[in-house]
């Protein structure tokens, strides 16, 4: 497929979870709350999260943002559902790497994730993209102390 294929793709599967976002809202059952913000764009992101035995067992996001931020936002908490607290955190430090242009381990699958690959040539996006990921890796870390 040719790059700007690929690149209308990421596009489309950016703004399908920016318009229709996956596990939106607040958790009544949660046991972990983070709220975090980038102050140089005015992402806001709140997310919960139900830990049990070191399972992510269900997680959801509310917030404001730019399309990137929130469709981040939407991809991630799809993917740590069912996930164990090491294998989220692990993800979030996959994505990271991916942010920073770095190659991504095979063996992990990030599923729509990867979609977010070109805004690592958009050094101030970054930050925006990361964001649910820090507030998740705070949450499980901080909870797990």
């Amino acid at each position: 497929m040719g790059n700007e294929k690929l690149d209308q793709l990421y596009r489309s599967v950016i703004m399908d979870h920016y318009k229709t976002p996956r596990n939106k809202g607040v958790l009544e059952s949660s046991n972990v709350t983070i709220d975090m913000n980038n102050p140089t764009c005015g992402d806001v992101i709140h997310l919960t999260l139900q830990v049990e035995n070191d399972i992510v067992k269900d997680a959801k996001f509310e917030g404001e943002g730019c399309s990137i931020s929130m469709a981040s936002a939407s991809m991630m908490t799809q993917l740590i559902k069912g996930k164990n607290t090491e294998d989220a955190v692990n993800a979030a430090h996959a994505f990271s790497d991916m942010m920073l242009g770095k190659e991504l381990d095979d063996s992990m699958d990030l599923g729509d994730i990867e979609a977010l690959t070109g805004v690592a040539k958009f050094p101030a996006r970054i930050k925006c993209a990361t964001l649910p990921w820090k507030a998740m890796e705070k949450g499980i870390t901080s909870d797990s102390e």
